[in-house]
């Protein structure tokens, strides 16, 4: 059974979704615990085969999250900064790492590591009131939660370089147009949408959605040739589940398929 570990990170199972809200006033900020917390209970997600979907969403009506307590490294210890930074790294990869689809439903501010955490998942919705932002280094720090190669690779390298060397703060409609959130909603919206998307998740195959999922990733370290082979064999892979057999005599029986993720 999939629980939390941590009360800044509260769990609800809705179907095969797993939704948690960061929940740590009054900004939502990251810290030693709740990136643990995250840790363990993307594991747990992966480990209980009824899960097929993440929905990551803020606490309140202002903050998604505003990343790192900026505490933590006011004495400047290096053993700190390289503890914080293997917590932000371990996370933010499980979380990219999940089998699943991961959704960021971004209900407000998400700064620095809250922007990491959101760009570490696979779908973004950001509600219309929303501002974005990489703003380590107007404080001495950079991004450590992946946030230089995943913002680049997702916007470019010259958006990138606005973020996070200019330190620009984009609003909701702005990173819609520069592909860093697939769609943007109404204030108040943003659970629910991404519930949506998390419920047609529930639609497709798990076992080929995982396949899928892993073979888009690695685009960002591959070449395109040695790609198409490993897709090929994916494609082959899927003939030893029981969910590729269902689908398609679902399909030919005109019944909706019943998954079981095997």
């Amino acid at each position: 059974m999939v629980t939390s570990t941590t009360r800044k990170l509260v769990l609800e199972i809705r179907g095969h979704t797993a939704v948690v809200t960061i929940d740590n006033p009054s900004a939502n900020t990251w810290d030693p615990e709740s990136l643990s917390g995250l840790t363990q209970l993307v594991h747990d997600c992966e480990a209980d085969r009824s899960i097929y979907a993440m929905v990551l969403t803020g606490e309140g009506d202002k903050f998604f999250s505003a990343g790192a307590d900026l505490k933590l490294f006011a004495d400047g210890s290096k053993d700190t900064a390289q503890s914080m930074a293997e917590h932000f790294g371990r996370a933010f990869e499980t979380l990219s790492n999940f089998r699943g689809v991961t959704i960021a439903a971004i209900n407000g501010f998400a700064m620095g590591g809250g922007l990491e955490c959101a760009l570490a998942c696979d779908i973004r919705i950001a509600e219309q009131q929303a501002k974005l932002a990489l703003p380590e280094a107007t404080v001495g720090l950079l991004p450590c939660g992946g946030g230089t190669q995943n913002l680049a690779w997702m916007v470019g390298e010259g958006w990138a370089k606005r973020m996070i060397l200019c330190g620009e703060r984009i609003d909701a409609d702005t990173a819609e147009k520069i592909g860093l959130v697939e769609e943007v909603v109404e204030t108040g919206q943003a659970r629910g949408r991404a519930l949506e998307l998390a419920e047609s998740v529930g639609q497709q195959s798990p076992i080929a959605v995982a396949a899928c999922k892993d073979l888009i990733q690695q685009a960002r370290s591959g070449d395109i040739a040695s790609a198409y082979a490993v897709e090929r064999n994916a494609f082959v892979d899927l003939f030893d589940s029981n969910d590729q057999r269902e689908g398609v005599n679902a399909f030919l029986e005109k019944r909706p398929p019943a998954w079981t993720n095997s």
